[in-house]
């Protein structure tokens, strides 16, 4: 199995050079996809990568809003993705007439969108946010102004409790964290109680975990809301050595493979996003050798998206992806 993955990563880089393409991997891709990748991070940390690249082609082993993010901000590259079939389930619970029908309820309010959202509806957005900058950004929106939250409303609880906001939150949720519940995160902490639980904020059992440590019954030095790529940083300096991750299943190779003395496992092991799993190493390879799937963007489109996505960008410094 090895000498299959340094044949094919030999094949990967050898195309990679020749197309002068950089390979940006999200958290929740297979492993040989992780590997082989030149960065590898949660969504923040891509777009950003996007952004700086000097690489004439963008390879984005992702969902399809994660590569328009990455159209949006280098709108002279060519962004391919290697499965269009990689769509989003969080993404498709929004449109942009949606947006535009709410926005005339609430004339006057600031749309925040989360990254997971399509191209059109960054582009009726006033600024985008990720899970790892979601409360920053609502913090920096003054106080007398409504907030229309979009599309994930556990993200949504998330940033009202962190921030003490009260806002209009759009009832959109991700399938797959959506399905980890409160109770399998409960059995999961009582059956470890010195395990570190790392629960992002799209779970469903966020709300729960809240609760619960008002309550006493989860420990507050052991329980810790974050980010993909949060959880990668907080797993590094953690002095625990055991750790359960309440996220897609995808981030625990990255997680074993920088901490190979600590143990990491899933609060639900079913917790599979089968739309990131549609990119395999094979489809890497068709990417690369015959340039597809190439991601385009209208340009009246990308340039109001990319304004919001600009000012998320501006808040603040670039979170460290895995190179």
């Amino acid at each position: 199995m090895r000498a299959d993955y340094e044949q094919w990563a030999r094949q990967v880089r050898r195309l990679a050079g020749e197309r002068r393409a950089v390979i940006l991997a999200h958290n929740y891709q297979v492993p040989w996809i992780q590997d082989v990748a030149d960065f590898v991070g949660d969504s923040l940390a891509l777009s950003r990568q996007a952004a700086e690249t000097e690489a004439d082609v963008i390879v984005f082993c992702g969902v399809h809003f994660m590569a328009e993010t990455a159209k949006i901000l280098a709108p002279g590259k060519t962004v391919l993705i290697p499965d269009l079939e990689a769509g989003c389930s969080l993404a498709a619970s929004i449109t942009g007439d949606d947006v535009r029908a709410w926005k005339a309820e609430y004339p006057g309010a600031v749309v925040v969108a989360y990254v997971n959202t399509t191209a059109e509806v960054k582009a009726e957005s006033d600024i985008c946010c990720t899970s790892s900058n979601a409360v920053d950004v609502v913090r920096s929106i003054p106080e007398d102004r409504e907030i229309l939250f979009l599309p994930d409303m556990f993200l949504g609880a998330h940033v009202e409790r962190q921030t003490g906001r009260k806002m209009h939150v759009w009832m959109g949720e991700c399938h797959v964290h959506a399905g980890i519940s409160p109770q399998e995160m409960r059995a999961k902490a009582e059956e470890n109680p010195h395990a570190e639980l790392l629960i992002h904020p799209e779970c469903g059992c966020s709300t729960q975990a809240v609760w619960l440590l008002d309550e006493g019954v989860l420990p507050a030095e052991r329980t810790k809301v974050l980010s993909t790529g949060g959880m990668v940083a907080e797993a590094a300096r953690s002095d625990a050595e055991r750790f359960l991750v309440a996220t897609e299943t995808g981030i625990l190779h990255q997680l074993r493979r920088a901490n190979p003395g600590k143990v990491f496992e899933p609060v639900n092991e079913y917790a599979v996003c089968r739309y990131m799993k549609t990119i395999t190493p094979e489809k890497l390879v068709r990417s690369l050798e015959d340039m597809v799937f190439e991601v385009t963007v209208p340009e009246d489109v990308r340039v109001r998206a990319a304004g919001a996505v600009h000012r998320m960008i501006e808040l603040g410094p670039a979170p460290v992806a895995v190179g």
